[in-house]
């Protein structure tokens, strides 16, 4: 078959018309877990503490000219996302909101890389679909009152898509479990023994057959949920071990609203008219039901630009030498989770053109909560030399030289050096480029960290 009989009988399977239901719930879950995760942000005081107290943020690579809003603008900004969850929970100027709320939560999410989560990366990934896709034909205000033709249907591309995208995170997410460490049973088997004082449960986590199957039950879920989900004589069972295993690291792990959002995003691959069947949902009488039409040109192109992008972008680290959980170049963006647990200190040396040396802490200049992440992170604690330097420059101090001492320790190793002690990071510059001063991962996992001592 000629590649372009290929794309004509791929335009047409997914101009197919499918039911819009399992799109609608989708679009309904998405905008109530989106609610709750501002309603979050203010009960808890997170605006404040994230983007408002510091006096530094650390930024990704490309966006250093994302700024937070001054004075209480970072509420405002909230408050306006939560606006937009609800205007797309109940499919009023949907088309609109879903962009505005992409918008908006890719700016919270590019304010501050300390604050980095891969399912703060979703959510932008998931508003921008939702922004493509007409979630708000059916069960919407947009169709109720005019402002869009009501229709029963769907394109068929509209669901794929978003199942695509939830089927890229489980995917790449078990792949990266395929690595020394995690094979070895770390860092699960640490978090679980730090947790054997809940509950009833508790004293399980200290039972290394526990362990080990949870570690493998972790691996082998990513890698099989979705086949298991698309398959319909095992979805059943395939959805009841999503719950499971959303709801148990919900309990053990607080990871916020991801087990939610994971659960809610894998209904796409129910049936599409699932809801219809045990929701009682019924179809609008009034609605249409377009005849199926071929995918544009310009669709199409957007589809699988999308699609090679999701696919190439994890995999990124290999272009870079080393351990990625070591170096961090190319573990964003690529649904490494829960891999690794790094803990350390850094102290930055800094010699003035007298030639007199003074060790600063970064606590002087940035809050706790970054400067505990940034000690692990290179790029965080290059961005944080440049900041340094123009900060004692503006306090009066000629800087020749800012070198660091960072000690880190990965899945409960023994600390090693993490950056090169006699590289002068002010003439480093800031890129996307393997940095030669990270120093490779050499303390095997066996060699442990002992509890009480600095290493």
């Amino acid at each position: 078959m000629s590649a372009r009989k290929v794309v004509g009988h791929l335009r047409e399977k997914l101009s197919e018309p499918i039911d819009i239901a399992s799109l609608v719930m989708v679009r309904i879950f998405f905008g109530l877990i989106m609610l709750w995760e501002v309603a979050r942000y203010f009960k808890k005081g997170w605006i404040h503490k994230y983007w408002i107290a510091p006096d530094f943020h650390f930024r990704y690579f490309g966006f250093d000219w994302v700024a937070p809003w001054p004075g209480d603008g970072m509420y405002w900004h909230f408050l306006g996302l939560g606006v937009l969850a609800l205007l797309i929970t109940f499919g009023l100027f949907y088309r609109v909101a879903a962009a505005l709320f992409f918008i908006a939560f890719s700016y919270i999410f590019l304010l501050e890389q300390a604050r980095y989560l891969n399912h703060f990366y979703l959510v932008c990934l998931v508003s921008f679909l939702m922004a493509v896709v007409p979630a708000n034909r059916a069960v919407s205000l947009d169709a109720k009152l005019g402002f869009c033709e009501g229709a029963d249907t769907v394109p068929a591309w509209s669901l794929w898509i978003l199942r695509f995208q939830v089927g890229v995170v489980y995917f790449y997410g078990g792949i990266a479990k395929l690595n020394a460490d995690w094979l070895a049973g770390e860092p699960l088997r640490s978090w679980l023994h730090k947790r054997m004082d809940y509950p009833l449960i508790g004293p399980l986590f200290g039972q290394e057959p526990v362990v080990v199957l949870m570690n493998y039950g972790a691996l082998f879920f990513d890698l099989l949920i979705v086949p298991l989900l698309m398959w319909r004589r095992t979805r059943v069972v395939a959805f009841a071990g999503v719950l499971f295993f959303n709801l148990t690291n919900a309990v053990i792990f607080h990871i916020g609203i991801f087990p939610w959002f994971a659960i809610a995003l894998s209904t796409v691959f129910f049936a599409p008219d699932w809801p219809r069947r045990y929701l009682i949902l019924e179809k609008n009488q009034a609605a249409t039901s377009p005849d199926p039409r071929h995918l544009s040109r310009p669709l199409l192109a957007f589809l699988a630009v999308y699609v090679c992008w999701q696919l190439l972008l994890p995999l990124r680290h290999w272009l870079y030498p080393g351990n990625v959980n070591w170096t961090e170049e190319g573990h964003l963006y690529a649904w490494h989770m829960k891999l690794r647990s790094k803990s350390g200190r850094a102290r930055f040396i800094v010699t003035d053109n007298a030639g007199n040396e003074y060790k600063i802490s970064p606590t002087r200049y940035i809050k706790k909560w970054q400067a505990r992440k940034m000690a692990a992170r290179p790029d965080m604690i290059h961005q944080f030399v440049n900041y340094l330097g123009d900060r004692l420059r503006a306090e009066g101090m000629k800087v020749s030289s800012i070198r660091v001492d960072a000690r880190v320790s990965l899945n409960g190793r023994r600390r090693q050096r993490l950056i090169a002690p006699d590289v002068n990071l002010l003439n480093e510059p800031r890129s996307i480029w393997p940095k030669a001063w990270i120093n490779p991962l050499e303390v095997p996992l066996h060699e442990r960290r002992r509890k009480g001592r600095k290493k």
